[in-house]
C-alpha cells in the first residue's frame, strides 16, 4: 500500500507542475497582420493568388439572379454562405501565411486557438473528428454491455425488479453525457464554428463536472438521495457558472483548461486511492485507467504542432482514450458484478 501511495503522490506532484506551468491558449497567427490583410482582401474579393473561394461573393453579385433556386434568396442560406466564406478565406490564408513562415525557417504558430491542419474534404481536423467518433463509439458500446449485464444478466431485487448495484442510474447518465461530449467534439473537430466550439467546451465541462461527482459518491459509497444532493450541489453550481461564463462572457481557453484539469485530477486522485484502500477486486483496472489518463492529460498541457499536418497533442490524446475508455467500462461492469454479489449474499 506505501508503495500504491507513493506513486499517486508522484503523479499528483506531476500533474501540478504541468497544471501550473501549462501555457495558455494563445492565437499568434491570426493577430499577424499579414494574415489579417489576407482574409480581409479574400472576403473582398473572393481570391487568394490564383486559387477563387466560389463561396465568396463580391458585393455586386450578392443579389440572386432570376431564375435562381429558393433556397439561395433565403436568409440563413446567405448566413451559411457567408460563414463558408469566412472559414474557406482563414484556411487557405493560414496555409498561405504558414508556408511564407516555414520557407523563412520559422516554426507554426496557432490561428485562432489551433493549429494549422490540413483539410481532408469537409474535416478541418479529420485524425481528430474521426478519433473522436470512435470514442463515441467505445461509449456506447461499453454503455450497451452495461445495460444487458446489470438488466439482463445479474439477478434483480424480488420486490422491486429494480437492479441491486446502487448506482446503475448514475452511470446511465455518465454514458449519456460521455457520448454527448464526444458527438459534439467530433462536429467541432470537422467544422470550427462558434456554435460547435461552444457546445464542445460546454459539453467536456458538464461530463469533467458529473464525473467528479460520480467519483466521489461512489469512493464515499454515498447511497442516500438526500446525501448525495449535499455532494453535488457545490459541484453543479461551479460547473453551471463556468458553462455560463465561457458562453455568455469569455471563451477563455487557459483558464477553461485549468478548470478542467483540476476536476480531472481530483477524481483521478479518489479513485487511485479509493481502490487501494478498499482493495476492490477491480483495483489494478482502475490504476491504470487513472495512470494512463494522468499521461494522457499531460497531452492536453505541453502541446506541439501537429505532424505533417495532421497528428497533434490533442489529436493523440483523443488517441490514448479509446483503450482507456475499453478498460474503464470493464471496470464498471466488474464493480457492478462485485457489489452485486455483496448484497445478493447478505439478502439470504
Amino acid at each position: 500500500m506505501a508503495g500504491s501511495s507513493l506513486w499517486v503522490v508522484q503523479l499528483a506532484s506531476l500533474l501540478a507542475v504541468g497544471f501550473v506551468l501549462g501555457p495558455v491558449e494563445a492565437s499568434v497567427g491570426d493577430v499577424d497582420p499579414h494574415y489579417r490583410t489576407c482574409v480581409k482582401e479574400c472576403q473582398s474579393t473572393s481570391i487568394i493568388g490564383s486559387k477563387i473561394i466560389s463561396h465568396c461573393q463580391s458585393p455586386e453579385n450578392d443579389s440572386a439572379p432570376a431564375g435562381s433556386s429558393w433556397y439561395t434568396q433565403e436568409p440563413l442560406y446567405t448566413q451559411w454562405k457567408q460563414l463558408n466564406c469566412m472559414t474557406d478565406c482563414r484556411y487557405y490564408c493560414m496555409m498561405q501565411r504558414e508556408e511564407e513562415r516555414q520557407s523563412g525557417g520559422l516554426c507554426p504558430v496557432k490561428y485562432h486557438g489551433k493549429w494549422p491542419f490540413i483539410r481532408v474534404s469537409v474535416f478541418q481536423e479529420p485524425l481528430s473528428a474521426a478519433l473522436s467518433a470512435v470514442n463515441l463509439l467505445m461509449h456506447f458500446t461499453g454503455w450497451l454491455s452495461f445495460f444487458l449485464l446489470v438488466n439482463y444478466r445479474l439477478p434483480l431485487r424480488p420486490q422491486t425488479k429494480r437492479t441491486y448495484y446502487e448506482y446503475t442510474g448514475l452511470w446511465h447518465i455518465y454514458a449519456i453525457l460521455s457520448m454527448n461530449a464526444w458527438f459534439w467534439s467530433s462536429i467541432f473537430h470537422t467544422r470550427d464554428i462558434d456554435l460547435a466550439e461552444k457546445l464542445d467546451y460546454s459539453s467536456a465541462v458538464a461530463l469533467l463536472g458529473y464525473s467528479l461527482i460520480l467519483a466521489l459518491l461512489r469512493t464515499f459509497n454515498v447511497k442516500d438521495e438526500a446525501t448525495r444532493v449535499m455532494f453535488a450541489a457545490p459541484i453543479l453550481a461551479f460547473v453551471t457558472t463556468h458553462i455560463l461564463y465561457l458562453n455568455f462572457y469569455d471563451l477563455d481557453y487557459g483558464w477553461n483548461m485549468k478548470v478542467c484539469i483540476a476536476m480531472g485530477v481530483v477524481q483521478l486522485l479518489a479513485w487511485a486511492i479509493w481502490a487501494g484502500v478498499t482493495r476492490h477486486p477491480s483495483r489494478f483496472k482502475i490504476w491504470t485507467v487513472v495512470f494512463g489518463g494522468a499521461l494522457a492529460m499531460l497531452l492536453e498541457v505541453y502541446d506541439f504542432p501537429p505532424y505533417k499536418g495532421y497528428a497533434d497533442a490533442h489529436s493523440m490524446w483523443h488517441a490514448s482514450t479509446i483503450p482507456l475508455t475499453y478498460l474503464w467500462w470493464s471496470f464498471i461492469k466488474d464493480d457492478a458484478e462485485f457489489r452485486t454479489s455483496t448484497l445478493v449474499k447478505k439478502a439470504k
